[in-house]
């Protein structure tokens, strides 16, 4: 952990061992570990404990690279990452949380495969999580008469809050960055939009019949009142859904010239503008929602809190691990980075599919798409242009494979947290990755050979 004395504000990432990534494998670890083997423990104290990996990693941080280093960290994770990253979480949160779907839904198989198409669909309009938090509360009560309804979240955080985001630069962080470094809208569409089809198409396939044999198994419900027919209500909250969606379009498409500098991490004046749109429309929504509305959805702070002081942790411990995969082949995780390469230096798409996909997993996705796309070249026009494929090959990897863990993509941990609530028995971290790795990762190997044949 002592590759050399003080490195300045920026310590370069080809300098820092592997060791200093022990924090974050920490916090992972908890995430994974603690909610299975001292679960009171962790739903009392998992802020502390986030606390504990955040102070693991600044402490000797702070030791060897010196207090302002530490500090700079600090502050470009949370100005420059975490603040947008949690006020787009809270408004989209807030919002969806003042519609009600109202009435009598019965969980189907068909009708569970329509909720799940229809946000797959959304999911790129109005982005992965505005989808997810929109359609999640009706999809568990729909079916919170069934005894197996477990698959139901599952599938819905695979195509809902991951792969049905793929379609657009709205849809998933990676893609609009992609998008505000030049990669134009409809390029994304036309060419995301094959795998995202397929994809789709596959797991919409594969979950009617595996939905249709546990209906199938589960004791029919006993009617004790008469159907009501579904209603909606706060409806104005779409009005501001489309607000947050226009304020993050904004963001990308305004360029005002206007930069404030925040101890070493420069602010855009155009994000600052985003960051009050969205905190005012999450506000609205509080101040213009009835109780009973709210009330009906069973709405309260707890999966929010839950993901904001976890993914604090994550957003601060993950600055080596990025820093390092940046080094690209001068760094520790060379041996990673030569992958994607042949002996010629020409891509390996298929490498560049898992490779970006399998780190995204685990790393945030939109700092790892970054990390490969100027690895495979950084200009936007050539990336469209000869190394299409290339490009293809990191965007399908950072969006799909995002479903691979509750950490891959927010949306995750949220719709995890709002299920648990709605006393569904989610899986455990692991639990998670079993089912991924038994559905997902086939699934992933057939869509290589087919989309890059190797």
């Amino acid at each position: 952990m002592l590759p050399a004395l003080a490195f300045g504000a920026e310590p370069a990432g080809a300098s820092l061992s592997l060791a200093w990534t022990i924090p974050f494998a920490g916090m992972l670890l908890s995430i994974a570990v603690f909610p299975l083997v001292a679960p009171h423990l962790w739903h009392d104290h998992f802020g502390k404990i986030a606390a504990f990996w955040i102070a693991l990693f600044l402490l000797p941080f702070a030791a060897v690279f010196g207090v302002d280093a530490a500090l700079h960290n600090v502050v470009h994770a949370l100005v420059g990452e975490y603040i947008p990253f949690i006020l787009l979480l809270f408004a989209l949160y807030t919002i969806s949380g003042g519609i009600l779907v109202w009435g009598t839904l019965r969980g189907s198989p068909a009708l569970n495969t329509g909720l799940l198409a229809l946000g797959t669909l959304l999911a790129s309009v109005m982005g992965t999580t505005g989808a997810a938090m929109l359609l999640i509360r009706p999809l568990l009560k729909a079916n919170a008469h069934r005894q197996h309804n477990v698959h139901v979240v599952v599938f819905f955080i695979f195509l809902v809050a991951n792969i049905g985001g793929g379609l657009t630069p709205l849809g998933d962080p990676p893609l609009f960055l992609g998008f505000l470094q030049g990669v134009t809208f409809m390029w994304t569409v036309q060419h995301m939009l094959p795998s995202v089809a397929f994809c789709a198409a596959v797991l919409l396939t594969l979950f009617y019949f595996l939905d249709r044999h546990f209906w199938k198994r589960d004791p029919a419900p006993v009617a004790t009142e008469k159907p009501q027919p579904v209603k909606l209500y706060g409806t104005w909250n779409m009005l501001l859904i489309a607000g947050v969606v226009g304020a993050v379009l904004m963001s990308g498409l305004w360029n005002s010239g206007v930069q404030i500098d925040i101890y070493g991490t420069a602010v855009d004046l155009q994000s600052l503008v985003r960051d009050a749109l969205l905190l005012m429309l999450g506000l609205l929504s509080l101040w213009l929602t009835p109780k009973q509305i709210r009330a009906g959805n069973e709405f309260n702070w707890f999966p929010i809190l839950e993901v904001a002081k976890l993914f604090a942790a994550i957003f601060i411990t993950i600055a080596p691990a990025i820093a390092i995969l940046r080094a690209g082949p001068e760094g520790h995780l060379s041996g990673l980075v030569s992958l994607v390469s042949n002996e010629m230096g020409e891509p390996v798409n298929g490498m560049y599919f898992w490779m970006t996909g399998l780190l995204s997993s685990f790393l945030d996705n939109a700092p790892t798409y970054l990390v490969f796309f100027n690895l495979a070249h950084g200009d936007a026009a050539h990336m469209m242009g000869p190394l299409a494929s290339t490009l293809l090959a990191i965007s399908m990897g950072a969006v799909f494979m995002g479903a691979n863990t509750y950490i891959g993509n927010a949306p995750n941990f949220m719709v995890k947290a709002i299920a648990e609530q709605g006393k569904v028995k989610m899986p455990g971290f692991f639990g998670y990755m079993l089912w991924s790795g038994a559905i997902l990762l086939p699934l992933f190997l057939l869509v290589t050979l087919i989309f890059f044949h190797f």
